[in-house]
């Protein structure tokens, strides 16, 4: 099974081609352009550099959240460009778990963290065993206060991995046991995580065709925020 994968839910954009759970090609950008100028054509040119067509592509898979608002509806809006093209099922795949599939082959508790500002952050938690990845708390919004209190109750090795790591672990180190941050190279959103992702929801069933698509937020955006707080205020 072919899947062509997109990343666009932080700062940097990716795309990757794979094949069921082995790596085809994989082209990632860190460069400050916005991802609706870089996405499209990153894609275009990776299949055409590993001498493969849309036509070829069995899935499209995309980070459909939790992330940069921005950014998770032009990386869904894309998968939608792309899958209606050829009529492609899709994979909405949670940011974390996308996350979490770079560490599976690191035995221990893997804690994906993506900073959500006001002292939150987007998380869910995860048993690494034997390549395999077992999900122990849903996708959700969190305060680090309250994520450094279960995390206290882990008693394995933790593992912390996302643009949010560094924050947990400058916060944590010093409280929580057996706490390591992820490797750099490791640490950061990949397409390829994505695709295994990917891979996880065709085989349990759980593809759906591209008008389905839609981000998954977690939380409000600042500006949806910002009005309900005015209409409070009126009452």
């Amino acid at each position: 099974m072919k899947i062509l994968a997109l990343e666009s839910s932080a700062t940097a954009c990716s795309v990757a081609l794979c094949e069921d759970e082995r790596l085809i090609a994989q082209t990632f950008q860190n460069s400050g352009l916005t991802h609706s100028r870089t996405l499209m054509p990153m894609a275009d040119s990776l299949l055409a550099q590993c001498g493969h067509r849309l036509e070829d592509v069995d899935v499209i898979a995309v980070a459909a959240g939790p992330g940069s608002f921005t950014g998770l509806r032009i990386g869904v809006s894309t998968a939608k460009g792309l899958a209606w093209a050829g009529d492609k099922p899709c994979a909405p795949c949670s940011t974390l778990e996308s996350m979490a599939w770079q560490l599976a082959h690191m035995d221990g508790i893997i804690i994906a963290a993506m900073d959500a500002r006001r002292n939150q952050v987007y998380n869910a938690i995860f048993r690494a065993q034997g390549g395999a990845l077992e999900r122990l708390s849903p996708d959700r919004a969190i305060g680090l206060e309250e994520l450094e209190a279960e995390a206290k109750k882990l008693e394995e090795r933790k593992i912390l991995v996302g643009d949010g790591a560094q924050l947990c672990y400058n916060m944590w180190q010093e409280r929580v046991k057996d706490l390591y941050l992820a490797p750099v190279h490791l640490r950061w959103q990949t397409a390829w995580g994505v695709a295994r992702a990917a891979l996880e929801l065709a085989r349990a069933d759980k593809l759906v065709p591209g008008e389905q698509l839609a981000p998954v937020y977690h939380r409000l955006s600042q500006a949806e925020r910002e009005r309900l707080a005015k209409e409070q205020n009126k009452q």
